[in-house]
């Protein structure tokens, strides 16, 4: 009787696995099957070294280069400014809180369950009008404003890994350095953190996965021009927003404009994930 639960067991496993699978390249089929249609039409430089978007034109120009650069420097900003944060209240609540450990912890997982559109809503109430009032610009939707914006979304994927990952670090490291004379904190930054790498990468994949990803929190403070970024104060349309906001009255070349900017989206996230497993490899073999 045990045999044959297990038997049933393993076949579940086993279908579920399958389908996961199977649904990954059903999507991947019908994103590149369309886009690359579009691709061979248009022409896969032109479309993505074009600076113009102009999908309803007599002549209609179909240029993402915006949109990707846009993508690029909001999701590279929101990293820069989360990653500090992320690492220093990881370490805290490994190492350091006690009586608070709980209480952070919960928090943290409250802002991971917060809707996107929630904290769209308040980006656009409270941090666009702080923003435009502290730099003395004329609007406070833009790329600045995003990035603050996504820096806080993609802050509990990276304390939540990168606590768990601490964690994981035998005790004994810590010990046996405090023994040999070492302060904690060098033991923190030069032992504990060094040894968890592998796992803060990983936080910081998927935080990037996040960030890039984000739809409607950014597309409420972004601005959406589609045009070349020149400043961080200026508004700018990410690869994402491009497609929720064209998507519904899109037909025949545009619609399919869309699906291969969908397309490039998964190539650049696909990209960014083995930069970062090659870098991560390589820490991972000097230590």
């Amino acid at each position: 009787m045990t045999k044959i639960r297990e038997k049933i067991g393993e076949i579940i496993f086993l279908l579920s696995a399958v389908l996961s699978v199977f649904l990954i390249l059903l999507i991947i089929y019908f994103i590149f099957s369309e886009g690359i249609k579009f691709v061979n039409e248009y022409g896969l430089l032109k479309f993505i070294t074009g600076k113009a978007w102009k999908p309803t034109a007599g002549n209609p120009r179909f240029g993402i280069k915006p949109m990707i650069v846009g993508s690029i420097i909001v999701t590279s900003l929101s990293t820069l400014i989360a990653l500090p944060f992320g690492l220093a209240i990881s370490v805290f609540m490994a190492y350091y809180s006690k009586k608070s450990y709980g209480f952070l912890k919960s928090l943290i997982n409250l802002m991971a369950a917060i809707p996107s559109v929630v904290y769209g809503f308040f980006a656009m109430m409270v941090l666009v009008p702080l923003i435009k009032d502290l730099f003395d610009i004329k609007s406070g939707m833009n790329m600045l404003t995003a990035s603050i914006l996504l820096a806080v979304m993609i802050l509990p994927t990276m304390i939540n890994i990168s606590e768990n990952s601490l964690r994981q670090v035998p005790k004994t490291f810590m010990t046996g350095s405090l023994a040999l004379g070492a302060t904690k904190e060098e033991t923190i930054y030069k032992i504990l953190i060094p040894y968890a790498k592998s796992g803060i990468f990983s936080s910081i994949i998927l935080a990037i996965g996040r960030a890039i990803g984000e739809t409607m929190a950014v597309y409420l403070v972004i601005g959406n021009q589609p045009i070349m970024p020149s400043s961080i104060f200026k508004g700018v349309r990410t690869l994402t927003t491009n497609i929720v906001l064209e998507m519904g009255y899109a037909a025949g070349m545009h619609r399919q404009a869309l699906i291969a900017t969908g397309m490039v989206l998964f190539v650049f996230i696909l990209i960014i994930n083995i930069i970062f497993n090659i870098i991560r490899n390589k820490t991972e073999e000097k230590l």
